[in-house]
C-alpha cells in the first residue's frame, strides 16, 4: 500500500511563498505520473499542477509562472514552490497520481494565505 504525505503548508502572507513536499513510503515516482490539486473551502478539490515521468510540466493558468512542481526520484518525493501566493491559495494542498488514485489520497497540508 502506498502512503503519500504532504508537509510544508502554513499561514503566509500575500506575495510570500512556500514549498511543499510529498513523500512516498515506497519508490513509486520513478514511472508515475504525479500531480498536486487543491481544495478550497466549501469547493472541491481541483488539479493545480502535473509532471510526468519524464519532467515534463503543465499548470493550471492561475499558477502558471508563479508556481513550480519538481520531482526527486531518489527521495521518492515532489515538490511544490509557490511564489507570490494569492488569497484564493488558502485551500488544502494534497499530491496523488496524475491522474489521481482514490486510494491514495492523504491528509494533504493546509496553506493559509492571509494578512
Amino acid at each position: 500500500q502506498v502512503q503519500l504525505v504532504e508537509s510544508g503548508g502554513g499561514l503566509v502572507q500575500p506575495g510570500g511563498s512556500l514549498r511543499l513536499s510529498c513523500a512516498a513510503t515506497r519508490s513509486i515516482f520513478n514511472n508515475y505520473n504525479m500531480a498536486w490539486y487543491r481544495q478550497a473551502p466549501g469547493k472541491q478539490r481541483d488539479l493545480v499542477a502535473s509532471i510526468l515521468s519524464g519532467g515534463s510540466t503543465n499548470y493550471v493558468d492561475s499558477v502558471e509562472g508563479r508556481f513550480t512542481i519538481s520531482r526527486d526520484n531518489a527521495k521518492n518525493t515532489v515538490y511544490l514552490q509557490m511564489n507570490s501566493l494569492k488569497n484564493e491559495g488558502t485551500a488544502v494542498y494534497y499530491c496523488n497520481k496524475y491522474p489521481p488514485i482514490r486510494a491514495y489520497w492523504g491528509q494533504g497540508t493546509q496553506v493559509t494565505v492571509s494578512t
